[in-house]
């Protein structure tokens, strides 16, 4: 068993279609080969990564598929002693998808509902889809407050989808209610980070890139701003051309609000104990640190009582 299993943890960072393990699409669509679904999961780029998740999601064809990979992840959640988690739910791929979204997000949340674990919902919009794809997501967002869904956030391609065209979109969500995060910084630069920053996220989901700029790297300290880091992630889709170009280190050095998670765990092999791990062998973080970056999982939670439950 890992050391870091008996530390309280929390996950803020964390796609429900991106948790699909192998084993997971077996019973999912046990007609596809193993030696395929092998080959699927084998990628090196982001782009090959949103394949990748993109032949994971058009194999959810029903809630009874999202209610299953939702209890196959709050089993993995409860066996690492991961005591809270915000899962997104990718509606707007089943928006692309024209699926019934009411029945899928009763399904997952009723399989949520069975765990131990504190599970909230964020939802997520396709951000080089648009700005009209994305009020969508934030309308159902909105209709779901009070009934599992916590934030708003959006996914996808930086370079296709800047954050000025959802200006109307993070102002419709927080006056619904709705806390705020985005994608930002991960496969595009600070000036990514700073347009996240303008529409209101208060949490930013990688924003790794963000060590380039001081000034911002300063912003997020002064004014206690997580980054959601997912290093296993950073590596598998060559937003850092190595583990040791990986900038976690130095930025939780420059002072800024750090909170470790694993993405896409099931896409990327990996789990929130391996995270801990990865920080401790390849960064030096020490246990008091790592101690303190589990802490931030709850400090920066959109809900709960944002302080660590009793062991």
């Amino acid at each position: 068993m890992s050391v870091y299993h008996e530390l309280l943890k929390a996950e803020l960072h964390l796609h429900l279609e991106g948790s699909v393990t192998p084993d997971t699409m077996a019973e999912l669509a046990p007609e596809i080969s193993a030696q395929e679904v092998g080959e699927r999961f084998r990628f090196s780029t982001f782009a090959g990564f949103l394949e990748c998740f993109k032949w994971v999601v058009e194999r959810l064809r029903s809630p009874e598929d999202y209610a299953l990979i939702t209890r196959r992840l709050v089993e993995a959640l409860e066996r690492q002693n991961i005591r809270y988690a915000e899962i997104t739910l990718s509606a707007g791929v089943v928006l692309w998808k024209g699926q019934d979204f009411a029945g899928i997000y009763e399904a997952v949340r009723r399989g949520a509902l069975r765990s131990p674990v504190e599970v909230h919902w964020n939802l997520d919009a396709i951000r080089h889809f648009g700005a009209e794809h994305a009020m969508q997501v934030a309308h159902l967002a909105a209709e779901r407050v009070g009934e599992g869904v916590v934030s708003f956030g959006i996914g996808g391609d930086e370079q296709r989808g800047p954050a000025e065209w959802f200006g109307e979109v993070y102002q419709f969500a927080r006056n619904a209610g709705l806390r705020l995060t985005a994608h930002a910084g991960e496969t595009a630069g600070p000036e990514s980070v700073w347009g996240a920053l303008e529409l209101g996220a208060e949490r930013i989901g990688h924003g790794i890139r963000a060590v380039e700029d001081p000034v911002l790297v300063r912003h997020l300290r002064d004014h206690s701003i997580p980054l959601e880091i997912c290093i296993s992630s950073n590596v598998a889709t060559g937003a850092v051309d190595s583990l040791a170009a990986h900038p976690v280190r130095r930025l939780y050095d420059a002072g800024v609000p750090t909170v470790l998670n694993t993405d896409d765990p099931g896409l990327f092999g990996t789990t929130l104990e391996r995270e801990y791990e990865i920080a401790a062998r390849e960064f030096g973080f020490s246990e008091q640190e790592l101690r303190r970056i589990a802490e931030n999982g709850f400090r920066y939670a959109f809900a709960g009582k944002n302080d660590v439950p009793p062991a």
